[in-house]
């Protein structure tokens, strides 16, 4: 790229910038995404198995920003950035993310995990249809009551969770 496009700071930052794509291959590979071996013959699909896998990538990095405050990620990071005297000076972790791994709580008290653990803990969330047996045809659902953290989630979400009946 020509000089004039980029300054000294804004080229150093884009090297810094390769971390996070460099980060983004190794989750679409490893345990968060997990798309390897690709076991696909013809282009159509491998360019489909390729694009799902994007897209899935997609909707996890949009998630863990939503959920970032649920979170070990520091909320913090553009103003940490922007106080920095220096593109090549590490940036230093804000108070707010110091405090979170240190009670593992988030600044309101809710408790904070790693975007798997977090998974996990929504995938508690169940839907039981059950079905009375001296009368087929009465069936009812029951919904597992979301935990605070589930609610907390879902409000950072802006999704309503479905309510106990």
């Amino acid at each position: 790229m020509p000089a004039e496009h980029l300054d000294a700071s804004e080229a150093v930052q884009v090297y810094k910038d390769l971390s996070r794509v460099e980060r983004a291959f190794r989750c679409l590979k490893t345990v968060d995404l997990d798309i390897r071996p690709i076991r696909h013959w013809t282009a159509p699909r491998v360019r489909a198995h390729v694009f799902l896998c994007m897209l899935a990538y997609h909707v996890e990095w949009h998630l863990r920003d939503a959920l970032a405050p649920l979170l070990f990620h520091d909320t913090e990071l553009v103003a940490a950035k922007a106080e920095r005297s220096s593109p090549v000076a590490s940036t230093e972790p804000s108070e707010a993310v110091k405090a979170k791994k240190a009670t593992k709580r988030s600044a309101d008290g809710q408790r904070v995990m790693s975007f798997a653990g977090l998974v996990a803990h929504l995938g508690t969330l169940t839907r039981n249809t059950m079905r009375v047996p001296l009368r087929a045809t009465h069936r009812f659902t029951l919904f597992t009551k979301p935990t605070p953290l589930q609610e907390t989630a879902f409000r950072l979400l802006n999704l309503e969770p479905i309510r106990v009946q």
